[in-house]
Protein backbone atom coordinates (compact mmCIF):
# COMPACT_ATOMS: atom_id res chain seq x y z
CA UNK A 1 0.00 0.00 0.00
CA UNK A 2 1.24 3.46 -0.90
CA UNK A 3 1.98 5.46 2.27
CA UNK A 4 4.01 8.54 3.23
CA UNK A 5 4.50 7.25 6.79
CA UNK A 6 8.07 7.42 8.11
CA UNK A 7 7.13 6.18 11.60
CA UNK A 8 7.36 9.63 13.20
CA UNK A 9 3.78 9.88 14.40
CA UNK A 10 3.20 13.11 16.26
CA UNK A 11 0.67 15.80 15.37
CA UNK A 12 1.73 19.43 15.26
CA UNK A 13 -0.38 21.47 17.71
CA UNK A 14 -0.65 24.47 15.36
CA UNK A 15 -1.53 22.78 12.08
CA UNK A 16 -2.83 19.36 13.09
CA UNK A 17 -0.44 17.78 10.57
CA UNK A 18 1.75 14.80 11.38
CA UNK A 19 5.35 15.93 11.86
CA UNK A 20 6.58 12.87 9.99
CA UNK A 21 4.35 12.75 6.93
CA UNK A 22 2.07 15.79 6.89
CA UNK A 23 -1.25 13.95 7.04
CA UNK A 24 -4.03 14.90 9.43
CA UNK A 25 -5.13 12.54 12.17
CA UNK A 26 -8.33 11.83 10.22
CA UNK A 27 -6.34 10.99 7.09
CA UNK A 28 -4.03 8.70 9.04
CA UNK A 29 -7.01 6.92 10.62
CA UNK A 30 -8.82 6.42 7.32
CA UNK A 31 -5.73 5.69 5.20
CA UNK A 32 -6.36 1.95 4.80
CA UNK A 33 -9.92 2.59 3.62
CA UNK A 34 -8.85 5.11 0.94
CA UNK A 35 -8.58 4.05 -2.67
CA UNK A 36 -5.20 4.31 -4.40
CA UNK A 37 -6.46 7.46 -6.16
CA UNK A 38 -7.49 9.03 -2.84
CA UNK A 39 -4.09 8.22 -1.34
CA UNK A 40 -2.29 9.76 -4.32
CA UNK A 41 -4.43 12.91 -4.08
CA UNK A 42 -3.49 13.36 -0.40
CA UNK A 43 0.16 12.61 -1.10
CA UNK A 44 0.27 15.32 -3.77
CA UNK A 45 -0.51 18.02 -1.17
CA UNK A 46 1.82 16.74 1.55
CA UNK A 47 4.97 18.57 0.38
CA UNK A 48 3.14 21.91 0.70
CA UNK A 49 1.85 20.98 4.16
CA UNK A 50 5.32 19.99 5.32
CA UNK A 51 6.60 23.50 4.55
CA UNK A 52 4.21 24.78 7.23
CA UNK A 53 5.84 22.66 9.94
CA UNK A 54 8.88 23.64 11.99
CA UNK A 55 11.93 21.41 11.49
CA UNK A 56 11.94 18.35 13.71
CA UNK A 57 14.51 18.31 16.53
CA UNK A 58 17.88 17.32 15.10
CA UNK A 59 16.73 17.88 11.52
CA UNK A 60 18.99 20.03 9.40
CA UNK A 61 17.24 22.68 7.36
CA UNK A 62 18.43 23.65 3.91
CA UNK A 63 20.25 26.88 3.04
CA UNK A 64 17.17 28.42 1.41
CA UNK A 65 15.18 27.89 4.60
CA UNK A 66 17.93 29.47 6.70
CA UNK A 67 17.91 32.50 4.41
CA UNK A 68 14.12 32.80 4.71
CA UNK A 69 14.30 32.50 8.50
CA UNK A 70 16.97 35.22 8.75
CA UNK A 71 15.02 37.58 6.51
CA UNK A 72 11.90 37.09 8.63
CA UNK A 73 13.69 38.24 11.80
Amino acid sequence: MLTPCILVCSLDENTGYCLGCGRTGAEIGAWTSYSDDERRAVMEILPERMTKLAPRPGEDIGPSQRTQERSAV
